[in-house]
Formats: structure tokens, C-alpha cells, sequence
């Protein structure tokens, strides 16, 4: 699970769908031993030392998709990866800063040469060296969205520019559409005809390695055709492009700080670059399996279950003696075996469902939904209709509420309110709007596509907050994340149970899932 842990809070709570106060509800599921010890068995291996924190490309994530398409053939799923296997390789590239790049800024008639402090670039995964000249733009926050009639390059050429945004976007809007929009800028900057957008930093610049998948045809998935550089200038430099310009970079900050609109225009400035990236190349697996619908009308149409495989690797800077493996259990090694568990909960009942399932094992999640983002680019199987993701479970309670990131935009809702009151779980509010979490799991890449989809996570009730607090601070991204914790086996068998009842409510409704009338994710 990728999280922004240091997110600045945003105006509006998403409110999940919960069910009517007349609806009955049932007592509590309590998971049998027989589904506690599957899950448990699961994990177990998952998050073993051996298999060394799963990375991404790595021996030890080659092995757990190995584990996971042998227990998808003992249940009797299809293949549905490419060329009648269970895996899509992903095709990654990791790209990195070759040398010390060079940056001229020409203002006021001069030229000046910049430091890496003033500006830096992201590595380039489509080219290997970057020499090119362009004028720079102010232009607002960067958006433009229709449905929202936010349009910042109104009247602007921005054609072979280079763009110069500030973070954030306009007050008032709700946390997961302003994360949404936050996540297109580079995207809005391409469809302008921008060649590099450069994001104000609130400190000085920074660059990392970057990695990305690439196909064939040289496409890469975070970076728009066209657009050539991605970065960030300090907010030093900015005052500077903006005392030359018609205002300075406080009147800006004021008018931000006002919510009056940031018009943009041209800076009368222009910066010159060569940037070298290297590369080094590598495959890791999807892993897809397939169980056909029974319904002859339906069976073309598939729900999607989803879980990420991968998590951080090992820790290549530890301390001798310090524990250096990220095994991952709860992230995501529970939502996996939960995954796997609503499969045999489907085999257990002799039942196939109306629609075809697919149960996905993602990879790349940790580096950004790579995998995800692959997958839905270039699907194995035709018309999805509905995803639902499986990140991160918190089972160190006895839990009795969900929360269903998303699920106040589609049906998908109704499918998890009436799942949940067979078992007499209930469904909550976001209780972190302020994160946008509905953009940073690995159904996201299918709400880009128009397909309705959710995060799942288990709830705050019946004293769930202390514990997700305590693991925020203390357990999220670290070693200790393994088996060494509490883990209650009953409460994840649970939750398995509740992704099993969601997915036969979506594959056996009458009607495909479907956005709700008028909600923004909708396509027009």
C-alpha cells in the first residue's frame, strides 16, 4: 500500500455507503478453523525471511508468483495471463541520473548557469540523453478538467513550453477528486502540447531514480507521449522567474492563500538542459487467474479481484544486525491470502458465478501501481466490469465495520452494504480523507479506464483506530511488518469471507456494476 503520509488535509470527507437503518443485520461472522488456518497458512509463507521481502524483479517476488499460480491451479482457475500462462511479465525499466546534469536559465537577456539546489529532473525512461531549450509558463495550478470548468492553459500556448505549476490544487474540492487531479498534471500538461512541467518545491530540488513500465511500442506509464522532462524548481529560483514576470511570486502566494484564481502567462524566461539517463531493464510477473461464468450472457463480463504480491525487498542500508527484510505480512501478503480465500470460498460452494471472475496478483504496486497500471493498459481478458482491491487489512482486532474506498461513486456499493449485513459488518466513513487513498492502490488504474472500482480496508470500529494509529507510526513500511505481530487469523478469514459474498454480489447481480448517475468518475 502507498500511502502520503504527510498529505495536507483537504476540504471534503468521502462518506461510504452504509446500510439503511432498517436493514437487518446479521450477528457476526465467526470464520471457521478450517478458513482461519488457510489464511494463516498464507501468510506464513508469503512472509517468510526466505522469500526475502518480495521486491519488485526480484528472486523472492518470482517465488511467491510461483506459490500463487500453483494454489490458482488447485482450485481450478484458467490461466489468463498471456499466451496460456498465469503471468503478464511486466516489461520495467529503472532509469537513473548519468553524470551531473547541466541547466541554463536565460533571464532578462542573460544566461546563468543553475545548480542541482535550483532544479532537478526526473531520470528519463523513453530518452537516453535530453538536450533541449524551451520558454517557461506559469500556469496556476496546471489543470484542466470539463466537468469541473477548471481550465488553467485558457488562453495560454504552452506548444514545445515548458510548464511551471504550483502544488495543490483549488480549495473546496473533495479529497479523492483533488488527489485525482493532483495525479494528471503531467498528463493535462502533454494534452496542451507541453514538453516539461516543473512543479515549485517548497525547499530546494531533488531527484531519485525512477522506475516505469515500457512497451513495445515505447509508450511508458507515467509519462505522457511528449512529455519530455518532469521536476521541480525551488522556491527560491521561482521568485526569481516571477520578479521578471507581470507578478511577483508573493502576489501568486497571496492569491492562492486568498482561493482567487491564479490566471497564468508566459514568464519571459527560458531554460536550457542536458540530462543523461541510464537504464537497466527487467520483468516481474502479474499473476492471472480465471474462473468462467455460468451465465451464457454473463460470462463474457468479468469482476475483478485484486491484491499486490510485491512489497519493499531487503533493506540494502541496514546496520549489521539490523533486521533488513520488508516481509510485507500485512502489506499485502494478508490482502493476497484474503484474495486466494474468497477463490476457495467460490470452490467450496459448487457454485461457479454468473460472471467470470479474475483473480490478479499484482506487481509493482510498491512502485508507484505499475503493474496495475500495465495490466489495464493491456488487459489479458476483455470487458471488465468491476474491480475490487485488497490492500493492507489491519487484523490485529476483532473487526466489525469495512471501509470501501470509492464506493459512494458506483453500485459497487450496494454490493458491499448487503455483503457486509450477512455477516453483520457494517460499512464506514473514510476515516483519513486527508490521504486521497483512492488513488493509491491498484484499483485506481481501473477507475482511469471508466471501470467502477474500490479499495477495501477493514474499519475504525470496535477499537480499530488505536491500531491503525500504532501501525502508521510504528509498523507501515518497515521490517516488523512480518509475522511477529498479533495477528488475528479469525478476523482475516473474515474479511475473507466478506471479499468472497462482495464478488458473488457483483458476478450475480442482474445488472453490471455501473457509476452512479452524474458522478465525476463517470465517463460523459
Amino acid at each position: 500500500m502507498r500511502l502520503n503520509l504527510l498529505a495536507v488535509p483537504l476540504a471534503a470527507v468521502l462518506i461510504a455507503a452504509a446500510p439503511a437503518p432498517t436493514a437487518k443485520i446479521a450477528p457476526l461472522y465467526k470464520a471457521p478453523q478450517d478458513q482461519a488456518d488457510r489464511v494463516h497458512a498464507t501468510v506464513q509463507f508469503l512472509a517468510d525471511d526466505l522469500l526475502e521481502g518480495r521486491g519488485t524483479g526480484k528472486r523472492g517476488h518470482e517465488i511467491a508468483a510461483a506459490y500463487v499460480a500453483s494454489r490458482f491451479k488447485a482450485l481450478g482457475l484458467e490461466p489468463a495471463g498471456e499466451n496460456g500462462t498465469w503471468y503478464q511479465r511486466v516489461p520495467f525499466r529503472r532509469a537513473s541520473i548519468d553524470g551531473t546534469p547541466t541547466f541554463n536559465l536565460t533571464l532578462g537577456g542573460k544566461t546563468e548557469a543553475l545548480t542541482t539546489k535550483d532544479i532537478a529532473v526526473r531520470p528519463s525512461v523513453t530518452e537516453a540523453v535530453r538536450n533541449l531549450s524551451a520558454p517557461l509558463v506559469y500556469v496556476g495550478y496546471g489543470l484542466r478538467d470539463p466537468k469541473l470548468k477548471l481550465d488553467d492553459y485558457a488562453g495560454l500556448d504552452v506548444r514545445g513550453k515548458i510548464v511551471i505549476t504550483l502544488g495543490g490544487t483549488p480549495p473546496g474540492l473533495p479529497s479523492d477528486i483533488a488527489a485525482h487531479l493532483s495525479s494528471r498534471k503531467a498528463e493535462m500538461a502533454a494534452q496542451a502540447g507541453a514538453i516539461g512541467i516543473l512543479d515549485i518545491s517548497g525547499g530546494n530540488a531533488g531527484t531519485r531514480p525512477v522506475t516505469d513500465w515500457i512497451d513495445k511500442a515505447g509508450r511508458a506509464g507515467s509519462t505522457p507521449m511528449g512529455l519530455r522532462v518532469r521536476g521541480v524548481i525551488a522556491r527560491s529560483l521561482a521568485e526569481r522567474l516571477f520578479a521578471a514576470s507581470p507578478k511577483p511570486y508573493s502576489a501568486i502566494l497571496a492569491a492562492r492563500a486568498a482561493g482567487k484564481p491564479l490566471p497564468g502567462f508566459a514568464l519571459g524566461s527560458s531554460i536550457a538542459m542536458n540530462v543523461k539517463s541510464s537504464w537497466s531493464d527487467f520483468t516481474s510477473p502479474e499473476v492471472i487467474g480465471r474462473m468462467p461464468g455460468s451465465d451464457p450472457r454473463l460470462a463474457g463480463e468479468h469482476v475483478v479481484l485484486m491484491g499486490h504480491l510485491d512489497h519493499l525487498g531487503i533493506n540494502e542500508n541496514a546496520k549489521p544486525g539490523e533486521d533488513a527484510i520488508f516481509n510485507g505480512a500485512l502489506d499485502n501478503a494478508a490482502g493476497v491470502a484474503t484474495m486466494l480465500e474468497a477463490a476457495e470460498r467460490f470452490k467450496a460452494s459448487g457454485q461457479r458465478p454468473k460472471r467470470s471472475l479474475l483473480f490478479v496478483a499484482n506487481t509493482g504496486e510498491e512502485l508507484g501501481l505499475l503493474g496495475a497500471s500495465y495490466w489495464a493498459e493491456h488487459p489479458t481478458v476483455k470487458d471488465i466490469v468491476a474491480g475490487v482491491d485488497l490492500d493492507m487489512p489491519l487484523p490485529l482486532y476483532d473487526f466489525t465495520d469495512v471501509t470501501a474506498f470509492g464506493a459512494e461513486h458506483s453500485t459497487i456499493a450496494d454490493a458491499v452494504a448487503k455483503a457486509g449485513r450477512t455477516m453483520g459488518i457494517s460499512v464506514g466513513p473514510d476515516p483519513m480523507p486527508e490521504q486521497g487513498i483512492f488513488v493509491r492502490s491498484d484499483h485506481y488504474p481501473l477507475v482511469l479506464r471508466g471501470i467502477p472500482a474500490i479499495l477495501m480496508f477493514t474499519g475504525h470500529a470496535n477499537g480499530g483506530k488505536p491500531f491503525w494509529d500504532k501501525f502508521f507510526e510504528d509498523t507501515y513500511h518497515r521490517p516488523n511488518d512480518d509475522l511477529n505481530q498479533a495477528i488475528n487469523w479469525g478476523a482475516l478469514a473474515r474479511y475473507g469471507e466478506l471479499n468472497y459474498r462482495i464478488a458473488r454480489e457483483l458476478a450475480d447481480s442482474p445488472k453490471r456494476p455501473a457509476w452512479k448517475k452524474g458522478d465525476y468518475f463517470a465517463k460523459p
